[in-house]
Order: C-alpha cells, then structure tokens, then sequence
C-alpha cells in the first residue's frame, strides 16, 4: 500500500519518477499530491484563448473546428492545421509538419488538451508542434482517451513541456488508486468546530473532483492546513519571545526625552503620540519589544523611532538604527542632529550637558573617522548611532545596545538583522519601520509575530500632490509641456527631482552616445526594480532611461540654464553627501537620480517630481518615490512618464498609482498584481514549500480564523507535545529555513 513517503520510483517507476523529479522536484507521493492543479476547466466550456500571452507555456481546453491539410512550396512536405477554439470567435491553431496521419484523431467536433508555446503567425495565435490528448466521447472513444479526465471537471497542473499536464495527472491518478488512508493531524474539535472535511477526502478531491462543491470543500480544508501551519509557527515563537528576558527601559521623567519633546518646533500628531504610548510601554517591560511601524511617507515615523531612542538613552542604553543606504543614513543623521539641535552634540563646543551623540558608522568613513566613532560606541558616548550594514561588522561594539531601530525592514536580509541583534548581551528591543503599507492579510501571514502600529496620519503642515501619466508616445506634445512645466516650478522658486531607472555607462565605458530626448536609453545600474508583473524578461524594449547620459542632454536641451545635479549609487559617498547638501540648501535646481532619493529624503522646497520610463517602476516604489515631493507649504506635482500603450497591464498601473495616494489601497493593488509567493519571498526559501492555495488576499478570513484557533491551541499545549502529528505537519509545511526568517524578523 502506498503511503504519503512512498518514494515515486517506487509507486510509478524510473522513467516517470525521473521525469517528475528533474523537471518538477516531486520525489514522493506527498510531494505530487501536494502538487496541486492550477486550475479546472468543464467539459462543454472552452478555455479563454483570448487571453493567453505571447511566449507563454500554455495548456488549453478546446475543440477542434476545421482541420486543413497543404504541400510546402519551398520544400518538400505537408502542414496540417488544425483550429480550435470556440464560437465566439477565440480561435488558437495547432500545426503539424509532415503528420498527415494525425487527421485520423483530430476530427471535427473532438474535445482536447493542447499544451505548448504560444507564438502569432500573421495575427493568429498558434501552438507549433503542441502535445495533446484527446477526450473520449461516449462510444466513440479511441486509445488517446485517458481515464485521469473521467470527471466533468479536468484538472490542469502546473507542468513543464517534458512533463505535460496529463503525465502529471495519470501519475496522480497512479497513487490515488494504491494510496492508504491519509492521516489527519488536526485535532478532531478544529475540524469540527470549523466544518472541514478530513485530509484524506480534501486529497483526493483537490485532484479528481466529482463536483464543484466537493473541490470547494477540498480547496477549503487545505487553505486552512497553510494557514494554520504558519500561524501556530508564528503565535509559538511569538509567545516564546514573550518569555526572554530584556532589560527596561521606562521612561524617566525630566530626561532627555522630555527636553526633546518641549523643544519640538510642532505638535505631534494624535498617531504619532498613540504610538510613542506604545512603545513607551513596550520598552518598560522586561521582555523585548518586536514591533511593527507602518506608516504612509512622511507621516512622521523618523519622530516616533527618535523618541523611543531618547528614552532607551534616559535608561542608559544605547540606540541604533540601520538604514539601507548611505544617502539615508546620512539624511537620518543630519535629521536627527537637526532636531535634537545642543541635545544631540553632548561633549562638543555649544553641546547640552545633558544630551548625547550622535554617531555616523558607513562604510566610506576614513581609518581615522572610523576608529574615533568606534571608541565613542564602545564607550557608551553615543548613545544613538545611525548606519547603513557597516554597523554589522567586527570592531563596532556597544556598551549596552538597547534597541534596534530598522529602517525598510524589506531591503535588509534576516542574517543582516539578526546580526546586529547579536551585538547585544541580552536580546535588545526592536522597532521594524516601513513606509511600504501592508495589508492586514501580510501583516497577519508574515508579521504576526510582531505587535503592528499604523501612522496613517500626515503631519500639520503636509501638501497635497497631484500625479498624472504622461504618455509620451501617444502625445509626445505632453512631454514637452511637462519640461516646460519643470521649468516653471523652478522659475517659482522651487526645486524638482527627475528619476530614472538606472545609472548609465556612458562616462564609465568610453560611452555610447546617447540619443536624443526622450528616448536618451543605455547603461547598467544596480538600482533597476524588478521587472513589473507581466513583463516578458525577453522584452526587447529600448534600455530604460539613465542618470548618467540624460544629464547632459537636458543641460542642452529643455532645461538649459538650469542648475543640474546627479545622484546615484556609485558615486563616493563623499560627493552623494555634497549633492544632497546641496540640493538641500537650494544650490541645486533639478536633481536627476536614480531610486536612492526613494526613501528617507527630506527636501521641503522639492516640489516636482518626473519620474521617466515610469512603467519600470512597481507600485509601492512609484508611491515612495511621490513622497519626496510636497513635504513642504507648497503643493507636490508627480508626472509618470511613460511609453506604454493605453489599455496595457502597465498603464493601468500607472492610472492607478496616479488616481490615489491611499497607501493602502495601493498596497492591494500591488498584492493583486504580484506573485503571492514573493510577497513570502524569504519564507520559502529552502527546500519545497506545500504552501500552494492560500491567498493573503482573498483568503483574509481563513487567516484570521487560523490565528484564533492557533492561540487557543497553544494557549493549552504551547510545545504542540499533546498533538506530534500536528507538530510535524507545521514542520512540513513551514519548514526551519522559513521558522527561523519569521522568528527573526
């Protein structure tokens, strides 16, 4: 009988055990029964051929509709076509060279799978050459009928072109015949109590469904197996960091923090107070604080993470907060200087004899900066120290690290986190900041670990900023009012940014001459995002726009006269603090830069941004970037340029990061449009993940209720010793590579 560990070698033999490992990872029977289908197509309906992509590994459900057969005139041979499709017009052709014999099979009316790449030949869609099993059809069935697609509902898998999606299903159907009963690990009063259907029947009905409610049944129970796997792991670990222990760190009144808070030149806000209460709170207690800030750009987060610094220092503690760029460590520093004024230059000529220092560790720091800073930190001088990954490196050590502040959790990786961590005696407390906001579904899915807090509230003072595509293509005349446009807000006084995609080669390579605007594309750069949903990676697109060889064409060209300067991620960290200084103090009219001004910079007179080849851009980088612009009394102007045609995936992107400046609802669109696995990206990395169905978007009350039930569980059975099965189904599903990324944060 076969089991759940059964080798595949041994239950379906070499060949296919080979072709499933090496092509799709499955070795066990558990693993090809977790390989669930992608989807299911009806008997009777016809796949959506309409909206297959060029390029795509495609397998369709269709019906052959007229098969023609013609001599080759250049060379000897036939081709016989064969159109499939449906009545309303969505038509694919499958073509075969020098098999007339197919005609046999391939008759009019015949229902099949087709599966290959999908090319366009003179405006028609077609498969060259596809794999295809046909479907019986009552008494007229042939030996290409297969048994795996008795059912109404016709499983297609995931599959690759030497493993098609009915090898996959008739070794499914192989196993379901010799498998045993599947045991099931959840406890009896979970499944009852939340009406799912036993593993063993949620099995067999993901693969072979006899009806649309039972695969619902089977789809649901499953969904909550993931669920549950990731919130026990996530409500254990949370409640064991309940029980480390953590120096206090109350506030004392008087202190610095007080001083700071009088001195404030503006209120806080109602959010930014309910905040600090919590933090406050949280670094009071003897166990270490994992907290979450989210909050909208510029909604005052840098203020809350100062404050809970000042009062780690009251306590005689130290502070660090890592940033991911030398550009935002830099402007945290000189942030944080600016606001502490003679209470954050203590020691030196004008400094308060009851504040501290603050410390600047990157990794351009000269030997001899580098050793002064590194006796201030081990000294405890400091008390707050900003730096971008250099604070992880051997030499930097605290007197009595107390907090942890990290700024854009998602750039830096586990180990760098965990690293400076480790720094400390015992466990420090940490604050995590994104101006990325999450949906409470991720939140709950890969942060529910840590406590959440939410600024969704800007600061007095902050103004509006209208955002508009500009399509340059269609109406290159609006790319020439939008220069003009730039050039009117700098006349007024104010400064502008303009973006770009990447550094540019041009002056490192001997330099290609760039062409003219707005199509100025060549150079390599380290800052270009990760290509938008849907974008095929052989796209052959002109290179996106670059920093360096668009400088000197608007120098020439629509912005001649203005005062241009560059900024990007090779420069020396020298020369990116002295642009930034400059840009600062207003020597600088229009910075052109790549996506290092996408966080953390802080340039009130900014009041304009165009951010070219605006298509290259995800959501919530398009939405950071906005930020910059509107920190100040004037209002903010964002103009997304783009050559994308109306009515494309990309375009709409952009009408939708252009029609709202609600975080959140953007935070959802980018969800809709991504893979949900790379929004649990680190969380399963590793060997395989089974975490297949579960959807942080749809599925928002399977998580919620998977969390209730996961804290009761553990509530009475912490070490889940009362239910082993369980404890080693939660091991199988988020195995300890992905337990140590949530435990770490």
């Amino acid at each position: 009988m076969t089991t759940m560990e059964t080798t595949l070698r041994n239950a379906l033999g070499d060949k296919t055990a080979k072709a499933l490992a090496s092509h799709l990872d499955l070795g066990t029977v558990g693993d090809l029964l977790f390989h669930f289908p992608r989807r299911y197509d009806e008997r009777g309906e016809h796949t959506d051929i309409d909206a297959l992509a060029l390029g795509e590994e495609a397998t369709v459900l269709a019906q052959v509709q007229r098969v023609t057969e013609r001599s080759m005139r250049a060379r000897r041979g036939s081709v016989l076509e064969v159109i499939v499709g449906d009545a309303q017009g969505g038509v694919l052709t499958c073509t075969f060279f020098n098999q007339p014999w197919r005609r046999r099979y391939l008759r009019l009316g015949r229902w099949g799978l087709f599966a290959g790449k999908v090319s366009e030949f003179r405006g028609t869609r077609q498969l060259n050459g596809p794999d295809y099993v046909l479907l019986g059809e009552g008494e007229d069935e042939t030996d290409e009928e297969i048994e795996e697609f008795a059912g109404a509902l016709i499983p297609v898998y995931p599959a690759a072109a030497a493993v098609p999606t009915w090898v996959i299903a008739r070794s499914v159907r192989v196993v379901l015949d010799t498998l045993g009963p599947v045991p099931d690990p959840l406890p009896a009063e979970v499944r009852t109590g939340r009406n799912l259907v036993g593993l063993d029947t949620a099995v067999r009905d993901i693969h072979r469904p006899q009806s649309a409610a039972a695969l619902a049944r089977a789809r649901r129970r499953l969904k909550w197996d993931e669920a549950f796997a990731v919130q026990l792991t996530l409500v254990q670990r949370k409640i064991r960091a309940a029980d480390w222990p953590a120096t206090p760190r109350p506030r004392a009144a008087g202190r610095l923090l007080d001083l700071f808070d009088t001195g404030l030149p503006y209120q806080l806000t109602d959010g930014q107070r309910r905040v600090g209460e919590d933090i406050a709170q949280d670094l009071a207690r003897p166990h270490p604080m994992h907290r979450l800030l989210q909050g909208e750009v510029g909604s005052g987060k840098t203020v809350c993470a100062l404050r809970a610094m000042l009062q780690v220092v009251d306590a005689g503690g130290q502070a660090a907060i890592l940033a991911p760029t030398e550009v935002l460590a830099a402007q945290h520093h000189r942030g944080m200087l600016d606001l502490l004024g003679p209470l954050g230059a203590a020691g030196e000529l004008g400094g308060s004899v009851d504040g501290t220092r603050v410390a600047l560790v990157t990794g351009s720091l000269s030997a001899a900066a580098r050793r002064s800073v590194r006796d201030d930190v081990a000294s405890g001088a400091a008390g707050i120290v900003v730096g971008t990954h250099a604070l992880l490196y051997e030499g930097i050590d605290f007197a009595d690290l107390g907090l942890v502040v990290v700024d854009e959790q998602h750039r830096f990786g586990v180990e760098q986190r965990d690293a400076l961590r480790a720094k400390s005696s015992q466990p420090p407390h940490v604050l995590v900041m994104t101006a990325t906001p999450i949906p409470r579904t991720v939140a709950m899915t890969v942060f529910g670990d840590l406590e959440t807090s939410v600024l969704s509230q800007l600061p007095r003072g902050r103004s509006p900023i209208a955002s508009h595509v500009v399509p340059a293509a269609e109406k290159p005349a609006f790319l020439d009012r939008a220069w003009r446009r730039l050039r009117e807000e700098v006349e007024a006084g104010h400064q502008a940014y303009v973006v770009c995609p990447r550094i540019g080669q041009a002056d490192a390579a001997g330099g290609v001459a760039a062409p003219a605007i707005p199509s100025a594309r060549d150079g390599d750069g380290e800052l270009l995002p990760e290509p938008p949903p849907g974008t095929d990676p052989a796209d052959q697109r002109p290179a996106p726009l670059a920093v360096v060889d668009l400088v000197p064409l608007l120098e020439d060209g629509p912005l001649k006269g203005l005062r241009i300067g560059a900024l990007h991620g090779r420069l020396p960290a020298d020369e990116k603090d002295a642009v930034m200084r400059r840009f600062a103090a207003g020597t600088i009219d229009v910075l052109v830069a790549t996506t290092v001004v996408e966080v953390g910079v802080d340039v009130p007179n900014a009041t304009m941004m165009m951010v070219l080849d605006a298509d290259r851009f995800g959501v919530s980088q398009l939405h950071q970037l906005r930020g910059r612009v509107g920190r100040g009394s004037a209002p903010g102007l964002c103009l997304l340029v783009t050559e994308t045609a109306a009515g494309s995936p990309a375009r709409e992107r952009l009408d939708a990061v252009a029609s709202t400046l609600d975080g959140f609802r953007l935070a959802e669109l980018d969800l809709e449009q991504r893979r949900e696995g790379d929004v649990l990206g680190a969380m399963q990395s590793g060997r395989r993940s089974h975490l297949r169905l579960l959807s942080l978007l749809r599925d928002e009350d399977v998580i919620r209720d998977a969390r209730v039930d996961a804290t009761a569980l553990l509530r009475e059975d912490p070490d889940l010793s009362s239910h082993p099965a369980l404890a080693e189904a939660v091991a199988q599903l988020v195995n300890e590579d992905r337990a140590e990324y949530l435990e770490k944060g």
